[in-house]
């Protein structure tokens, strides 16, 4: 027998104009942006940095489980950068994604096991696997 979902938020945006020149805001106020081509003229964000910065603070948030899982306190200095690439190939728009983990004073198997274990129950992550090519990388 399984558990039924529980949903435990649901984010609601607005969003009109798309990346040319639209804007996009959450129904609570919280989010309010300008939205601009990437790579484009423009004073606003785009949606590839949106999802690079929502996808980079959801997996920490997953390293924080695997570590505390493992009984070991994440780096205070834990950080991620993560590379989120348009990509037009063959007619057709792709994403194509890089997350570089720094988590300094941990050894790399452990590290790389916290990195690995966030992989696989981060929600972004489960949402693009098989879907985008993706590398996690310890820096």
């Amino acid at each position: 027998m399984t558990q039924a979902a529980k949903t435990l938020y649901t984010a609601r945006t607005h969003t009109s104009g798309g990346r040319g020149d639209g804007s996009s805001r959450s129904s609570d106020g919280r989010l309010d942006v300008k939205l601009s081509p990437p790579g484009g003229a423009g004073s606003g964000t785009n949606p590839e940095q949106l999802f690079a910065a929502g996808w980079s603070a959801c997996f920490e948030g997953a390293m924080e489980i695997a570590a505390r899982k493992r009984k070991i306190e994440l780096p205070r200095k834990c950080a991620i950068d993560a590379e989120i690439d348009l990509v037009l190939e063959d007619g057709a728009y792709s994403l194509r994604a890089r997350l570089n983990v720094s988590l300094p004073g941990l050894d790399g198997e452990t590290a790389r096991g916290i990195i690995d274990d966030a992989h696989q129950t981060c929600p972004y992550s489960k949402a693009v696997r098989g879907n985008i090519d993706v590398t996690v990388a310890l820096i």
